[in-house]
């Protein structure tokens, strides 16, 4: 990811305007600055590259936002759970000096996405949308009001996030956008709601990084296959259930996306194994697969 940097001019010569000023008006001025600095709750200015991760609190979203701290990033954590986003904030604060923002958000939400949109249209050099879950059971049964929830997370936060994410990158010439897909998004089977969520979210992607990466701008779907996450574990899948030669790290995901968008690559598939199934899915006729993957 690339770094910004100012330069900075210097003068040895002081201002008159400085040297005339009354000293208590210039105090009152510092005073009345400092007290509306602190009522909005402003993060002291910095000059290093800015990354907004949602979904920041765990698993995949987590090892992201350590992992872009650690590459010398300041940070906009996104995520529901404000005690999880104070503790994941203190902890870049303390181990990588990042400049941290805290935004509270429930994505099922308009307005709460209203909130997140508004802080991206101000700016920032990359973003994550990580955010996501499957609801679990067939989806004749879920109720609708549950799949339109999920629709809101996994579709129309990428959708939003990205739209106001984008200006302020293309007019730099620079930045990048991962968003979250699943290897659920590129194979046949019974995936139900977030299978087609994904699949989606991967069209979307490569699409707008065919588009804006003459500019400079990167975007990618990342489509991670098994991995021992909270995710797996809240739809009752059991991490000790898997494949174990398909199962990779949620570090060695984040660090394959990261270097496969600084080739350009808009899809990402972590580990060789899991690109084998994929092509293995997509290159065999349909009725072996539904054969293959029915119960």
């Amino acid at each position: 990811m690339s770094n910004f940097s100012d330069t900075v001019q210097r003068s040895d010569q002081v201002s008159p305007a400085v040297v005339d000023s009354n000293p208590i008006e210039l105090d009152s001025a510092h005073e009345e600055h400092s007290a509306q600095e602190e009522a909005t709750h402003v993060p002291p200015a910095s000059r290093r590259p800015v990354a907004a991760v949602t979904g920041c609190t765990s698993g995949l979203g987590r090892a992201f936002a350590v992992e872009l701290a650690t590459r010398g990033n300041d940070m906009v954590l996104v995520g529901r759970n404000a005690a999880a986003v104070a503790e994941l904030a203190d902890e870049l604060r303390r181990n990588h000096g990042a400049v941290v923002e805290e935004l509270v958000a429930d994505l099922e939400q308009s307005n709460d996405r209203a909130r997140v949109v508004a802080r991206l249209e101000q700016g920032v050099t990359a973003l994550v949308n990580n955010a996501g879950y499957a609801t679990p059971g067939d989806f004749w049964t879920l109720d609708p009001e549950a799949i339109e929830a999920e629709l809101a997370v996994n579709v129309t936060a990428v959708l939003q996030f990205t739209r106001a994410a984008l200006p302020s990158m293309l007019a730099a010439a620079d930045g990048m956008i991962i968003n979250v897909a699943s290897i659920s998004g590129l194979i046949t089977g019974a995936t139900g709601a977030y299978g087609a969520e994904k699949a989606w979210v991967i069209k979307f992607s490569e699409g707008l990084a065919g588009q804006v990466g003459p500019s400079g701008v990167r975007v990618q779907a990342l489509c991670p296959g098994f991995m021992d996450t909270p995710f797996h574990q809240r739809v009752g899948n059991k991490p000790e259930d898997f494949p174990k030669p398909l199962v990779i790290s949620v570090d060695d995901v984040v660090k394959g996306s990261l270097a496969d968008i600084e080739k350009g690559w808009a899809v990402s598939v972590p580990g060789w194994r899991i690109k084998f199934v994929a092509m293995l899915n997509r290159f065999s006729p349909r009725r072996w697969v539904w054969k293959f993957d029915s119960p």
